[in-house]
């Protein structure tokens, strides 16, 4: 039976990193027994989140210690224990599908919302070198992708998908604005929107984070930092007015934008990392804009995102690759300073291994 190398919590304050609740530790667990309809996959890739910082912190609910950490992960299946799934899924790459409890309804999740890492719902984690895990919570690879890439898509994508496509619902030929540009689920959305013939400002604090979405094809962007962005924005618009915003930040982007925001538009917010709440005064109600909560989505969002990615091949953006689990601490500081522009992923062993159990 194989043996699996694990990133877990760790109980107790970290004494070496004061903001963090939890430490890491690498362990070495057996990896269990298949039983009906489940397959072994052996993790190539893992890829961060912010969620992940957000548990060390303490900040997440339901944080179990003990638990392996990441929702992000793809690799190859090595073993299946039905025959069907070893004749479909044997030696495919695929990754995981990050969440449980919302299959396909197109508002909200139809049981109770977990997400892989660091807690109960479910169990499991991505960083880790094997996950036993139900054939149905994986999804092939896109052909285009390979591991690395694949590991830096789920979460980020269907957040994503689910922001821009299914509540902004941009279209050929709207204008967008997307916030804090630099981050795996702002520049997936970037990707995903200019795909679908719309036009693309950004945001950031920084100028290089810019520059850079615009070398993407983003059609300009503003600094937040500065007191006056919205004024500049209305200025590179140069009288256009958005169909819709889809922002990470929350707290007073509906005031900030509204004047540049058409009556009707809408305001997605799939994040809240300035504050934690957003509000609309009467300007916006008599503009009819809409502010509208979007969190991850569907395993049916995450399929259609896939597909689309697929028909347009359209690659994941990968900032900095870490190599080992024993590396992790180096993407947890990444996030903490903000540096990347795109997903930081950690590459596992990168010899193809065969399971027999």
């Amino acid at each position: 039976m194989p043996v699996c190398t694990a990133l877990i919590l760790h109980s107790g304050p970290d004494p070496l990193r004061q903001s963090m609740h939890y430490g890491l530790r690498v362990v070495e667990r057996p990896v269990p027994a298949l039983k009906h309809g489940e397959v072994l996959v052996k993790i190539n890739a893992a890829g961060f989140n912010h969620r992940e910082l957000w548990t060390r912190k303490g900040q997440y609910p339901g944080i179990v210690p003990g638990r392996t950490l990441g929702a992000d992960g793809a690799g190859t299946v090595v073993a299946a224990h039905d025959d069907g799934d070893r004749d479909e899924l044997l030696n495919e790459h695929v990754f995981l599908v990050p969440m449980r409890g919302w299959e396909s309804h197109p508002l909200a999740p139809e049981g109770p919302f977990g997400i892989l890492g660091g807690g109960d719902h479910p169990p499991i984690g991505t960083f880790s070198t094997y996950v036993v895990v139900a054939r149905e919570h994986v999804i092939r690879t896109p052909a285009h992708l390979d591991d690395l890439r694949a590991a830096a898509w789920p979460v980020a994508g269907v957040t994503a998908w689910r922001a821009a496509v299914v509540n902004a619902r941009v279209g050929c030929a709207h204008t967008v604005l997307l916030t804090g540009i630099g981050g795996g689920v702002a520049l997936t959305a970037l990707q995903l929107c200019l795909a679908l013939g719309a036009r693309v400002y950004v945001t950031s604090g920084s100028d290089a984070k810019i520059a850079r979405a615009v070398a993407l094809g983003a059609a300009g962007g503003v600094n937040y930092t500065h007191d006056d962005w919205p004024m500049e924005l209305g200025s590179i618009l140069g009288g256009s007015l958005l169909d819709s915003v889809i922002d990470s930040a929350g707290g007073s982007i509906a005031q900030q934008v509204s004047r540049v925001l058409r009556p009707g538009g809408r305001i997605v917010l799939y994040g809240m990392t300035v504050a934690r709440q957003a509000s609309l005064t009467m300007r916006e109600v008599l503009r009819n804009q809409r502010l509208i909560g979007s969190t991850m989505g569907s395993k049916a969002d995450l399929q259609a995102a896939t597909d689309f990615i697929a028909r347009h091949r359209i690659t994941p953006i990968v900032s900095h690759v870490l190599d080992g689990l024993e590396n992790a601490e180096e993407g947890f500081d990444l996030l903490s300073r903000g540096d990347h522009f795109g997903k930081i992923v950690i590459r596992m062993d990168s010899t193809p291994t065969s399971a027999k159990l």
